[in-house]
């Protein structure tokens, strides 16, 4: 029954009964719009009638049973560890229609994807590499506490006011914990599941190359690889060679760091021709 509901989005959309617009849960929250629904969650922007701010509730799915209260119980103890000024902080949980909620601050910004595609903002070797070492920052500060994000992807990583936020922990777990990988499981998946800093780091490379692509203009059809394409620096190159895993790995985060500061140094004398 499980497999069959998931095969039919409808049929698991009218299962799990998202609440609608304006319905306050908990005698508090409001619901303003529903965000999206995730693998094990759904989204929603409300609003704290309490004090008026701005807040993202997150429902678990009827349809996810235990496994879908587990995970949105998992994300509710990461926020509580992590007390960081880029990171959502955690507000309340709360049981409402025999489902566990969760209640977070809501960071409205901006993704990469809309300053690249709507603003037309398009990234140098040094600003994309500066643009990592500022998400690395926040990275380290969770990879200290022994988690790891597991889905730094780019809708996950947004700006306000000319600050970069980390958002979504719903795939985040403790470095090292037992993950359940199905045999058919694709490469990538796994690269971006493992429970360990690596995972995070692979993440971020697919996220640099993003970046690096917005300035990127093809002279020809053919299908080529990023390193084909891209007019890199050797050191960057090697940084995201590693990144991706086609060399041996980074394990932590300030081998990354040190890497990229010492990218951006090299290539800031080279621009204003100090030897």
């Amino acid at each position: 029954m499980k497999r069959f509901i998931d095969r039919h989005p409808l049929i698991a959309r009218w299962v799990d009964r998202p609440h609608r617009s304006g319905k306050v849960l908990s005698g508090r929250y409001e619901i303003i719009e529903e965000l999206g629904m995730g693998s094990y969650g759904i989204a929603y922007k409300g609003r704290d009638c309490a004090n008026g701010r701005a807040v993202v509730i997150k429902q678990a799915r009827r349809t996810k049973g235990e496994d879908g209260r587990r995970l949105l119980q998992r994300e509710a103890d990461v926020l509580a560890h992590l007390r960081h000024p880029q990171i959502p902080a955690r507000y309340d949980t709360f049981i409402e229609g025999g489902q566990p909620h969760l209640v977070m601050d809501y960071i409205d910004g901006e993704t990469v994807e809309d300053r690249i595609f709507h603003l037309g903002v398009m990234y140098t070797e040094q600003a994309a590499f500066r643009l990592l070492l500022d998400v690395l920052d926040v990275v380290r500060y969770i990879h200290a506490f022994g988690i790891v994000h597991r889905d730094l992807r780019i809708p996950n990583i947004v700006w306000r006011n000319g600050t970069v936020f980390v958002i979504d922990f719903g795939l985040a777990c403790r470095i090292g914990e037992r993950v359940d990988f199905r045999d058919d499981d694709p490469l990538e998946k796994r690269l971006r599941r493992e429970p360990h800093p690596r995972s995070d780091f692979y993440a971020l490379g697919h996220f640099t190359l993003f970046l690096l692509y917005s300035a990127y203009e093809p002279i020809s059809e053919d299908e080529k690889s990023w390193e084909e394409e891209l007019d890199l620096s050797p050191k960057a190159r090697a940084i995201l060679r590693k990144m991706l895993q086609l060399d041996a790995p980074y394990d932590h985060v300030d081998e990354l760091m040190m890497d990229v500061r010492r990218l951006l140094a090299e290539r800031g004398q080279a621009q204003t021709g100090v030897r």
